[in-house]
Order: C-alpha cells, then structure tokens, then sequence
C-alpha cells in the first residue's frame, strides 16, 4: 500500500509528527523517576519520597494516565515510521532496515551506558529488528499479532509474579519468591542502598558498572520484546488502516478514544487501588505496573493517539509547535536524559534521592519546556536534529 499523500508542504503529515512530539513529551513525565528516585520506587511510591498524600495522589495519576501509555504510544509511531521507510524502499528492505536498527542500538548503548539505565532505544532495536516478517500483513492480522504478543507478555509476567502474589496472599512472606520482590520493588535495606549508592556514583564508576552488566541488561531488552513488538504492530496496523495518516474521520476517532478510556480506565483504577489497599505490597505494585496494567496501558495509549488525532489541526500553532517535537524525537529524547542527568546525577546538580515524588514530577517540566522551545528553532535552522542526522548518516553508510 503506497503512503498517503496527506501531507504539508514539507511532505510530512503534521498529524502524525505532533502525535510523535506528544509521546516524547509524554515520556519525560516518567522517565523522571528513573533519575530522580531508587529503582524501587518507580512503581512503589513508599519505598522513597511517597508517604504524603500528594504522592501518592501523584503515583496513583500516574499509573492511571501516564505510566507505559506515552512509551506504548512512542513505540507504536516507530512501528509505523518504520513501516514508512519499508514502503518506499521498494524491494531492498532488510539491509536499509537492518543498517537503521544497528545504529539505533548502538545510540541506545551509549546513551544507556553514560546517561540513562532505562533506555527504550535497545530494546526498540532489537524488537524492531521484526518488523519486515509483519510489514506483508494487512492491518486486521497486525491487530492480531498486537493482541498475541500482549498476551504473551501477561502470560510470561504472570508465570515470573505469579508465585511472589500468592505468596504474599497466603502470608509466606520469607518464600524465595517474596523475598524477590521485595528487593526489586520494595524496602528491603540492602537493596535499597545498593539503589542509593548507584544512584549518587561517578561518572567513571558509572560506565565500569554498566559495560559490567551488559549481559544482564539484554536479559531485561529480550523480556521486553513482546510489549514493545506488540506496541510497534498496533502502531503499522493503525498505518495501514489509515489512522496513522489523518484519513479518520473526527467521530470515528473520538469513538475509538471513548470506547479505550471505557475499556481501560475502571481496570486500571481498579489496580491502583487493590495496590494501594495492600499498603504497597512489593509483590503487587511489581505485577500491576509491570505485567497486570499491560493491555489496558495499550489501550489507553491507543486512546490517547485516537484523541489527539481528532483534536489536532495543521493550522493550529499548538500542532505545529508538537510536530515540531516530533520531527526531534530522538534528539529531544537524548536532551531529555541529559537534563535529567543535569539535574540528578553526582556530576550534575546532584539532586538524586533528594526529592519527593510530586517534587520529581514538578521538575519533569524543564525538560518537556525545553522541548517544546527549541524544537521549532532548530527545525527552522537545521531541517532535523544532530542525532537523527547521525542516525541517518551512518545507516546510509552501512545500507
């Protein structure tokens, strides 16, 4: 199917790039935690800076509305953007794709090695290196697989938790399974200082302990796989059925946005408060954040792209300013990190661990207004960003 020519006069749709700065934009609101607060209290707000009410009204917000919906609807516009370039690419395919994912693992690798331990960029990488076997299939089959694999991950999720819930349920608080939790989502002291002395490293400690670790780390990108293949397939489907490009008609996306929200928003309420109620069991915040909230965060996140696709106009300057963004997003994700970094780690203004949850949310606002002053300047300047001129530079190279 040739691509839509629902463009502006750059031969870009507008829709769909201010749809990826929204993602981008939406991302920061999270990735914040992954800086600011130990690994732990990502999805458990009491483990750090959440005993007031205004965290936890903080945490629950955003494992409602936020939390994997911007990374699910990031995810679904690479799938379609790659799906984009297979279109014009006639019939050399895999080694444009191939040289593409190289090099944006390799930009993940460094940017997970010096800045940021929860890079998305491997783990697309590596999820992406797929999406030729699905570009044949018509969107009813790429719906399909989008399904399947969200079910796999649920499955997989539930077979790793599974134990550590009904364990913690029957009061076998010491079980080997219990006691995992608690060190990857809870209190437990030594792993909490381990967090806390990551956390405040150098920069030098820093890049030893990560090449270090490698290993374990394609152990977590591999388990990533799934949601992430599944976000991607959600997101060609949407291209082929011509939502992606701006052909649905308002009514019909307003529709897909009310039935998501009516579909996903009473179970994920409903998983806020059964964690919540549990006082934070580590067991429970790990499942709901991690493998229970998985199709109704896909669901809202496909909700989210239905909503802003019905609301957006090419003349608007509220679009053109978020296209703009998302002409960006690689370079406004990286920006993203390094202020981030800037803001949290020893070399920077060394705020890490010294900040409470709405404290950390309120401060995701430098970067997201970064974002959206610079992009349209350098848009003007330069046509792209460094890091997508990198990008593609060195995949032209390589194809």
């Amino acid at each position: 199917m040739a691509a839509p020519d629902i463009t502006n006069d750059t031969g870009r749709i507008i829709e769909l790039d201010a749809l990826r700065g929204l993602a981008v934009l939406g991302i920061a609101l999270m990735n914040v935690y992954a800086f600011a607060l130990p690994v732990q209290a990502y999805a458990n707000p009491l483990v750090w800076g959440g005993e007031g009410a205004l965290d936890r009204l903080v945490w629950a917000a955003s494992f409602v509305f936020i939390e994997d919906k911007f990374r699910t609807l990031f995810a679904m516009l690479f799938g379609a953007g790659c799906l984009i370039l297979l279109e014009r690419s006639g019939d050399a395919i895999w080694r444009p794709h191939l040289a593409r994912m190289a090099v944006l693992f390799m930009i993940g690798f460094v940017h997970a090695l010096l800045i940021a331990s929860n890079d998305v960029l491997r783990a697309y990488a590596l999820a992406g290196l797929a999406i030729p076997l699905l570009a044949p299939l018509g969107h009813r089959a790429l719906y399909a697989t989008a399904i399947g694999l969200v079910a796999l991950h649920v499955g997989g999720g539930m077979v790793a938790f599974g134990s550590a819930v009904v364990d913690v349920y029957v009061g076998r608080v010491g079980s080997d399974a219990a006691l995992f939790a608690e060190r990857q989502f809870g209190s437990d002291p030594g792993a909490l200082n381990h967090a806390l002395e990551i956390g405040r490293e150098g920069l030098g400690e820093r890049i030893a302990r990560r090449l270090d670790g490698f290993g374990s780390q394609l152990a977590v990108l591999a388990a990533s796989i799934p949601l992430n293949l599944a976000a991607m397939a959600l997101g060609m489907a949407l291209w082929k059925d011509r939502m992606l490009s701006a052909q649905w008609r308002t009514f019909r996306l307003q529709r897909l946005a009310a039935i998501c929200a009516l579909l996903a928003l009473p179970p994920l309420l409903a998983l806020a408060w059964w964690v919540s109620d549990s006082n934070f069991a580590p067991a429970f915040a790990g499942a709901a954040a991690i493998v229970l909230s998985a199709p109704f965060d896909t669901l809202l996140g496909l909700g989210f792209a239905a909503l802003a696709m019905a609301f957006f106009d090419q003349e608007g300057s509220i679009t053109g300013r978020l296209a703009s963004v998302g002409r960006l997003s690689l370079t406004n994700y990286l920006m993203t990190s390094l202020s981030f970094a800037s803001l949290f780690a020893s070399w920077g203004l060394g705020l890490f661990g010294e900040v409470s949850r709405a404290q950390g949310f309120a401060l995701s606002i430098i970067p997201i207004a970064a974002m959206l002053a610079w992009s349209p300047i350098l848009i003007q300047w330069f046509g792209q960003g460094p890091f997508e001129r990198i990008w593609r530079g060195i995949s032209a190279r390589l194809s």
